[in-house]
């Protein structure tokens, strides 16, 4: 089970309406990939758009390259995570100012808390969405197993909405306001207990950075251009904490063995070559751990416990990737070197 070590869940990729985002910084047709799609075994990988064809590009989010697919305009990663567009770029964004630069210059690539505050997530449902029982059982498996309640809003400014879509989709930990959770009529309670997950800042389990001891990746029978979908998260720039020792093959977040084939064979493996199953039923034992480790209980005035940050590891705090190194943070700019950068009051300035 993994989550970014962040104070700031790339939303992502941690999400706004997919439909409704808008953007002034399209990715131009000269940078992407057309996805070629064909029929696989795969019936249990959550898509957001199962019907269409999209191309694969490069945007920028949280000031990390990361690459995802367009599809009619909506970016989307790993099948169903959805990523804000109107705070994705396709050239690369400041997130460092200097000392005495205006706030805004910051504050305009759109960065919000990963996390629900106090254990809370407010939600609606749209009320043309059909089988509204999926959405109501889902979230009393949530209550029942781990430390988040979920509340009807009544003028809540950041809340989830469940709405109907071609697929299943969501976007990754507290966007901001109007987040999307989209449900095809074929997404079930199982889908939506795993989309919730995204919501509340999960990620998909096989993305892990210590899963190649686990599962082999058979990159030739994954379709073209979708290949981005199966890099760890240290492939796609991003750090996170695991709350198991393994790989949990029972975790909801867990990627089907043929999950984007384009033969009918398999595009993930176990190490020893042989397939394994997924359930879309419950939260299996390690994504419990995962979830009420980010989500402590609240009992008895319980509080988050603070950050232990560790010399030598990279952290993605307030949307930019840093290294810790003596007690302080130091920012890569590539051909310029290691900057030292402070955080103050959630903006990022050079020391």
């Amino acid at each position: 089970m993994t989550k970014l070590k962040s104070l700031l869940l790339l939303s992502a990729f941690a999400m706004i309406s997919c439909s409704e985002d808008s953007t002034s910084d399209i990715v131009t047709a000269e940078n992407e990939t057309q996805i070629t799609s064909t029929e696989s075994k795969d019936d249990i990988t959550e898509i957001a758009f199962p019907d269409s064809k999209g191309t694969a590009t490069d945007v920028y989010y949280t000031g990390i390259k990361m690459a995802v697919e367009n599809v009619n305009g909506n970016y989307i990663f790993e099948g169903d995570i959805m990523i804000p567009k109107g705070k994705a770029s396709k050239s690369p964004v400041n997130l460092v100012l200097e000392k005495g630069d205006e706030v805004s210059q910051a504050k305009s690539v759109g960065r919000t808390s990963a996390y629900w505050e106090d254990n809370t997530v407010y939600y609606e449902i749209d009320s043309r969405l059909g089988n509204q029982d999926r959405v109501f059982d889902a979230i009393s498996h949530w209550e029942a197993n781990t430390n988040l309640e979920f509340v009807k809003r009544s003028g809540q400014s950041d809340y989830i909405y469940f709405t109907p879509g071609s697929g299943c989709s969501s976007y990754v930990g507290k966007v901001g306001g109007k987040q999307n959770i989209t449900l095809a009529d074929a997404c079930s309670t199982g889908n939506t207990i795993h989309e919730i997950g995204h919501a509340v800042g999960l990620w998909h389990e096989q993305s892990r950075v210590d899963r190649d001891k686990h599962i082999t990746i058979n990159f030739e029978n994954i379709q073209t251009g979708r290949e981005y979908n199966f890099q760890t998260y240290q492939e796609n720039n991003f750090d996170g904490d695991e709350f198991t020792t393994n790989l949990d093959f029972g975790s909801i977040m867990m990627y089907s063995p043929y999950a984007f084939s384009k033969n009918g064979q398999p595009t993930i493996t176990k190490t020893d070559g042989n397939t394994y199953s997924v359930q879309r039923s419950q939260l299996s034992n390690g994504d419990v751990t995962g979830i009420n480790a980010m989500y402590p209980s609240s009992n008895g005035g319980e509080e988050k416990p603070t950050q232990n940050y560790i010399n030598g590891e990279y952290y993605t705090i307030e949307g930019l990737t840093v290294l810790r190194y003596y007690d302080q943070w130091y920012y890569n700019m590539g051909w310029y070197g290691w900057k030292r950068v402070e955080l103050i009051e959630g903006v990022w300035y050079f020391a």
